[in-house]
């Protein structure tokens, strides 16, 4: 399919070589089709790598099917039943993950930081029957465990999969030592060593799934308001994999690579592309579990040999800051692939400059299972631009009259593709919003050059409205980051009696002596005077999201 709007022959030129326009989105039944298949082809390689410790595919087959036995026979699960994950990057949660996948259960990924009020929303809102908690997030659990009708827990603790004496010393340290395991009490709560235990006993057959049972119930980031669950289908996540293996094929080789994976699995962007993608390629994912602890995580990367990065423009931009950056050895390095917020070109240039390997940015949306466009990896991407629309996906760009905008002229940016999500769940409303004759209408807002290549200029959502005129934060951003003394910003808009709004810029200093007069010359220097920032804060950090992605509703 190609993006509407453009003429046939120059898509097609402008289109990466060796990437088919089309993809089988019907080649796999289930996500469980392609797990198995991978174990069955990769078996004694290693699969997942958390803290020096590996787990081959046979091993990951294994204990899959011991804790999918466990959640059949033991705890009652039926398929169509949701289960919660609240788990950040440990061994446990691809054991976890394909385990509840083949007893056909509905995974609602959870980010483990979430308050008690942001978990009894999404734990309520879903339904879950049952959660699977790192221990250290246990306490935040049992605050609503009776408010959401005491479901099923299964508690687990960092070191469960790692061998004796590892295992025992590991979580000792972490209870008794560093006190990072408050206490709590979850009543018939089953420890994950003792699930998988029962789940050795008993007969169990993996349930018979089709494309369109639903797989994942992925709750939006919630950045521009309340968190929905996007009804993930496994046709919806094989279809993405697909088109991302289609994507990315050419650069990589089966059972020889190794990502590096500091971004939350229980993310839709990690979830799809390490988790899926490359455990179908045969690759070793290692794990990383904090990475905001940037000494640990410099050293992994110096010590532990990698051919593929998967982050976000914050993550890179923090590490790149980092004093022992210059020790990695990225000779190695076939791709970083940069998503889940805009890329800065400042941040991509002097990541290229600094480590000699490639980077190219995609865009995507919890709605589409991620990835919607990619830049391509075979050298001809365009920095600043979000690339080419995957195979088997359409693109088109909406004017403010509802017209589809002209080349050059901004849209709000609509898609359709087996990726998009089937609906949001019990929000038959808000699903009418945003599904419309078989579009998926994003709420960002796009250009379109004539060879295909789409740029975001913004949030609809998070557009500044100065005197009638749209003020894109984004390109209020760009500027003020690549300023030598800034290290992070957000741009939102403010009430104001003159102008409506005007734009604000809150700032994380580089300079400690940086004024709030620098920041503004330096903008008037570069952007009309209506995108001027007017107000300049400084704080030593900005509110993100899970995976670093600026929260503006948090600053607003």
């Amino acid at each position: 399919m190609i993006p509407l709007k453009m003429d046939k022959d120059i898509w097609l030129k402008s289109y990466p070589r060796g990437v088919p326009p089309e993809i089988d989105p019907g080649r796999y039944s289930s996500v469980v089709d392609v797990f198995r298949r991978a174990c069955d082809k990769f078996r004694d390689q290693p699969c997942f790598t958390n803290m020096g410790v590996s787990l081959s595919f046979t091993e990951v087959d294994t204990l899959s099917r011991e804790f999918a036995r466990f959640l059949s026979n033991d705890l009652g699960l039926v398929p169509g039943d949701r289960i919660g994950l609240q788990m950040p990057n440990v061994l446990q949660y691809p054991v976890a993950l394909f385990g509840a996948l083949r007893a056909g259960l509905v995974i609602v990924n959870t980010n483990p930081l979430y308050t008690p009020r942001e978990m009894e929303h999404q734990y309520r809102d879903a339904g879950v029957k049952a959660i699977v908690v790192l221990a250290n997030f246990a306490h935040n659990l049992e605050q609503v465990w009776a408010a959401i009708g005491k479901p099923k827990v299964v508690v687990t603790e960092l070191g469960d999969l790692f061998p004796s004496p590892k295992r025992q010393l590991v979580n000792l340290v972490l209870r008794y030592v560093k006190r990072l395991v408050p206490a709590y009490h979850l009543p018939g709560a089953v420890s994950f060593r003792t699930a998988l235990a029962r789940g050795r006993q008993g007969r169990f057959t993996d349930v018979t799934l089709e494309p369109e049972s639903l797989a994942f119930l992925q709750y939006t980031g919630g950045t521009t308001g309340t968190a929905k669950g996007a009804m993930l289908t496994h046709r919806n996540v094989v279809a993405n994999m697909e088109q991302a293996s289609a994507w990315m094929g050419p650069r990589f080789v089966e059972g020889k690579e190794i990502v590096m994976s500091p971004l939350p699995l229980y993310h839709i962007f990690s979830l799809t592309v390490n988790c899926m993608l490359f455990l179908k390629w045969g690759a070793q994912n290692v794990l990383v579990t904090n990475p905001r602890d940037f000494p640990a995580f410099i050293k992994l990367m110096r010590t532990q040999r990698f051919t593929v990065l998967t982050a976000v423009s914050t993550l890179l931009n923090a590490l790149m800051n980092q004093p022992d950056f210059s020790s990695i050895d990225f000779s190695e390095v076939k791709l970083t692939v940069a998503g889940a917020m805009a890329l800065s070109r400042a941040v991509a240039e002097r990541w290229r400059t600094l480590t000699k390997s490639a980077l190219i940015e995609g865009y995507g949306l919890t709605e589409a299972s991620p990835v919607v466009c990619a830049n391509p990896v075979d050298g001809s991407d365009r920095l600043g631009t979000i690339g080419l629309p995957f195979p088997s996906t359409e693109v088109r760009l909406i004017d403010e009259a509802g017209n589809e905008a002209a080349l050059g002229s901004p849209g709000e940016l609509s898609v359709r593709g087996p990726q998009v999500m089937r609906g949001y769940w019990n929000r038959p409303e808000e699903t009418a919003q945003v599904l419309r004759d078989g579009w998926l209408f994003t709420g960002d807002v796009a250009e379109m050059d004539a060879d295909g290549f789409l740029r975001i200029v913004d949030r609809k959502k998070d557009m500044i409205l100065v005197s009638g005129f749209n003020v894109y934060p984004n390109e209020v951003e760009e500027v003020v980051v690549s300023h030598p003394d800034v290290l992070e910003v957000g741009a939102v808009g403010v009430p104001d009696e003159k102008s409506g709004e005007v734009v604000k810029v809150v700032v994380v200093k580089r300079r400690p002596e940086l004024t709030a007069e620098e920041v503004i010359d330096f903008c008037r220097e570069r952007l009309a005077g209506y995108k001027v920032p007017k107000h300049v804060e400084f704080r030593s950090e900005l509110p993100k999201t899970s995976v670093g992605k600026v929260l503006r509703r948090a600053l607003r």
